[in-house]
């Protein structure tokens, strides 16, 4: 079950028709407020969270659902592309973001790989502590692409993130290996082809 949090009638209904095509039930909640009381149900397996909402809005929304489930995978719909909120967002616990206005095909791919995300983990951190991986850190590099319109280089990222080289490459490749980062080899005048990072 996955619950849809939006107060535009319009969008609830789009993402319930996508969720069906999919082969996922759903409900929806006109608030934040609503939607953190229907979560305490516990039959949900995935959230999507609007941003601009009444009563309560994104972040405060996924703060109260993340006090009430560390690990339920949470998708945020918004219009706004700012690092910092993205950051803010990561902060409380969101684990992806899906632009408005929403396309099908992007939706489906975010619900299915974080439902297979959620599944690994098995309520559970074991994948991210087997592979040495920090959720923090992996949240930064996330965010950090999310808000890139270009591919980009190691390098590019790492002068942006306080880790270092061989760490993003490490997380990089660990998001390869999960299906949400694509990579793609760019060739120059000259010399071997730059990879370059992009999230699908």
């Amino acid at each position: 079950m996955i619950l849809v949090i939006d107060d535009n009638e319009d969008i609830r209904f789009t993402v319930q028709e996508i969720c069906e095509f999919g082969g996922w039930e759903s409900e929806t909640a006109i608030n934040g407020k609503e939607g953190a009381e229907a979560f305490a149900a516990g039959r949900h397996q995935l959230v999507l969270v609007d941003y601009h909402m009444p009563e309560w809005d994104g972040i405060q929304t996924v703060k109260a659902i993340r006090k009430q489930d560390p690990h339920v995978p949470i998708i945020v719909l918004t219009v706004d592309e700012r690092i910092e909120l993205s950051e803010s967002f990561m902060k409380e616990g969101a684990n992806d973001f899906a632009l408005k206005p929403i396309k099908a095909a992007d939706l489906l791919s975010r619900i299915k790989l974080n439902l297979k995300m959620a599944k690994l983990q098995d309520g559970t951190q074991t994948a991210f502590i087997e592979k040495g991986i920090n959720e923090d850190t992996l949240r930064q590099v996330k965010s950090y692409l999310y808000n890139q319109s270009e591919p980009q280089t190691i390098n590019e990222i790492q002068k942006h993130l306080p880790v270092s080289y061989q760490t993003v490459h490490r997380y990089l490749n660990y998001l390869v290996e999960m299906g949400e980062v694509e990579i793609q080899s760019h060739y120059g005048s000259k010399g071997r082809p730059k990879n370059k990072y992009t999230l699908l």
